[in-house]
């Protein structure tokens, strides 16, 4: 993988840049759509590519690992031509999920025992076989196993959680060195900085992962609960540390503001379920604010669903209609929604992008925060 820094603005810290892996060009700052189960959900392959258009999908190690399990993907030749997707792919380790399953979970030095949601099986995660399951998913970018912490988290468990995930970090190098990728491309290893919302141990974890000199690296641990400004502080605590020549991940964020502030921090890579959840539920992110699309306003405005957007269900379908599709709960209602999102969030960093080469993003991005703060 390389790493081609283009242009940082005119406070040298949001940063545009070029991405390669064998699987292509990604163009950063870059949200991914979250694919979870080998698909994005409510979006056909065809539509994600042609409308939304990403450089890079995310996909999820404990989610395939329990379904449709590794050996399905190994005879496929792996996830890119299980789901006929060419071009680049990140996989997550399961730590989140894992974290989520706090009722379901055991956490030791050797790893993690944990029930399945779906029929109440025991599986164990370990650096190491985490690390075999992503070679057999092969995803383009992989993460390293860790622990993510709750919010609020007690100082002693996040300090103890924090050197356990830097050991793990070790074993999974020490494994990655050992199995060759399987598929005839490469994989660049990720390790993840963590810390709860104590600046201290953030700084530490910073410096640890910084010194293992992997090709990228990511932030987690936030987005879980804390505030807004605590998210920003510690995002910024570590981009300060962190080195500037590898792609830095914050995993799991957000809103679309969240995705401004945090490229303003230097942040350059994001994913977050919010765009398709959300759709699901009828709420449409725009550049002028939000849109409830459930709402009676909406009945009888026939206008197109954001004469702004770049998807073609943005101008295909109006107001009116879209909440009709989701007044009868039909499915179509969903899909169109998620499609708007998806192109949305992808419209959002392209042009954060075009104004960070421009020398404007931070005139324009304080712009957009106040358009977007708005509720329709």
């Amino acid at each position: 993988m390389d790493f081609e820094l283009l242009s940082t603005d005119k406070a040298g810290i949001a940063r545009a840049g070029t991405i390669t892996t064998d699987h292509g060009k990604i163009e950063t700052p870059i949200f991914m759509p979250v694919g979870t189960v080998a698909s994005v959900k409510g979006v056909h392959q065809r539509e994600l590519k042609e409308d939304i258009n990403p450089d890079i999908i995310l996909g999820n190690t404990y989610h395939l690992y329990l379904r449709p399990q590794t050996d399905i993907l190994k005879k496929a030749g792996g996830l890119h031509k299980f789901m006929n997707w060419d071009r680049n792919i990140l996989t997550d380790s399961g730590g989140y999920q894992v974290y989520s399953l706090s009722a379901r979970r055991k956490i030791k030095e050797e790893g993690v025992k944990f029930k399945s949601h779906i029929d109440g099986s025991y599986h164990t995660f370990t650096p190491e076989n985490v690390m075999e399951i992503q070679r057999t998913i092969g995803a383009d970018i992989i993460m390293a196993f860790d622990e993510c912490t709750p919010y609020p988290c007690d100082y002693k468990y996040a300090r103890r959680s924090m050197h356990m995930t830097h050991r793990w970090l070790d074993r999974c190098i020490a494994h990655l060195e050992k199995t060759p990728p399987l598929y005839g491309y490469s994989q660049s290893l990720f390790p993840i900085v963590q810390g709860s919302t104590y600046k201290d141990l953030r700084e530490q974890s910073a410096e640890y992962i910084a010194s293992v000199g992997a090709e990228g690296n990511a932030i987690g641990g936030l987005s879980v609960g804390e505030p807004a400004e605590e998210m920003y502080a510690m995002t910024e605590v570590v981009t300060n540390i962190l080195p500037k020549e590898k792609p830095r991940y914050l995993m799991g964020v957000g809103t679309p503001i969240n995705i401004l502030e945090n490229i303003a921090l230097g942040v350059d890579m994001f994913d977050c379920v919010m765009p398709t959840r959300n759709a699901r539920n009828g709420m449409l992110f725009t550049a002028h604010g939000t849109i409830n699309i459930k709402n009676k306003k909406w009945q009888e405005d026939f206008s197109p669903i954001d004469e702004m957007g770049i998807t073609y269900v943005d101008t295909y379908y109006s107001k009116a209609y879209l909440r009709h599709l989701f007044t009868v709960n039909e499915m179509l209602g969903k899909q169109i929604a998620t499609v708007h999102n998806l192109g949305f969030y992808l419209w959002l960093v392209r042009e954060a992008r075009k104004h960070i080469l421009a020398g404007d993003f931070s005139s324009w991005k304080n712009r957009m925060v106040t358009q977007m703060d708005k509720r329709l």
